[in-house]
């Protein structure tokens, strides 16, 4: 999955418009002009295409988890500049306040199931021996389970 890809499917998840996510870019101390989220949402095909770049979607992402879970205290983390598929399923595991039965629960529900190992190993440090790399399928998996989900999420 590219990060458009990520973060046009967590701008239709949650129902957020430009605006919205304009303003968690600066909960994370970071502005952002229309023009580039306009990019970041055209296709590929389009002259007004822009990538986003590993960065902007983890500034995205932290200003996602200030909105939903609060300012931790203290300073606040650096975006990083390289991102992985694993750290965009913390990040969303985190915003979303998820615990590991709940993602196991919504990915057997798109009947996509993951086994527990497997989910754990997705978070591990990456110089753990039993560290697995998260690939795009599994995000994919992921996101696609939150979407089907939502309506159920909202109403609990």
């Amino acid at each position: 999955m590219t990060n458009n890809d990520v973060i046009k499917r967590v701008r239709y998840l949650l129902k957020l418009n430009n605006n919205k996510v304009a303003a968690l870019f600066k909960l994370a101390n970071h502005r952002v002009s229309p023009n580039q989220i306009n990019g970041w949402l055209s296709k590929e095909d389009d002259p007004l295409f822009l990538e986003i770049k590993d960065k902007e979607l983890a500034i995205f992402l932290n200003g996602l988890i200030i909105e939903k879970r609060g300012k931790r205290e203290g300073p606040q983390p650096e975006p990083e500049t390289k991102l992985s598929n694993n750290m965009i399923l913390r990040k969303m595991k985190i915003a979303l306040n998820l615990t590991s039965d709940e993602i196991l629960a919504l990915c057997a529900s798109v009947d996509k199931p993951i086994s527990k190992n497997e989910l754990t190993d997705f978070f591990r440090n990456p110089n753990h021996p039993s560290y697995r790399v998260c690939g795009s399928q599994y995000l994919r998996n992921f996101l696609n389970a939150l979407q089907t989900n939502a309506d159920k999420m909202s109403k609990e």
